[in-house]
């Protein structure tokens, strides 16, 4: 299978995964939950994670159509490869970073690493957010991205 089919298919599962989360939060009819804050932030999860697919699905299909469109070895097309392979990998990162701090605890959460920049951003919902969550969660972060710090932003919801 071609390197070109390979990244087609991984933006399609991408895609579908999302399309399957926002499915399952409409289909759940979570009713022990009802309050328009608790649904506001799961909308807000779901959304960020949403557009956040679609806006790296449609840079992908441009650096395809970069890449097809190109002369085999330019610099352009050289370009477009690895800008495409950077954006697969932050996206696999994202996706282990949210899979590993939901496992510690935390039931919504988006984490975006910067695609021009060594910033992680992550979002979570904790209502009694403390220094020891975000210590937690800066654990995970430092163990598999070597994130440092000052590169860091943490950002509680409720």
């Amino acid at each position: 299978m071609s390197g070109k089919k390979k990244i087609v298919i991984l933006s399609l599962m991408v895609a579908l995964l999302a399309v399957t989360a926002v499915f399952n939060f409409v289909l759940s009819g979570n009713s022990t939950k009802n309050s328009s804050d608790t649904v506001a932030a799961a909308n807000y999860f779901v959304q960020y994670k949403t557009e956040r697919n679609e806006s790296r699905s449609e840079q992908l299909l441009q650096l395809d159509k970069i890449i097809a469109e190109g002369e085999s070895g330019s610099e352009t097309v050289v370009n477009a490869l690895n800008m495409k392979l950077k954006l697969t990998e932050i996206t696999e990162k994202e996706f282990l970073l949210e899979k590993l701090i939901k496992a510690k605890g935390y039931d919504d959460i988006v984490v975006s690493i910067g695609l021009t920049s060594e910033n992680v951003n992550v979002i979570v919902k904790d209502a009694d957010f403390d220094q020891d969550d975000a210590i937690v969660i800066y654990s995970v972060l430092a163990s598999e991205v070597a994130a440092t710090p000052e590169k860091v932003n943490i950002i509680p919801v409720s």
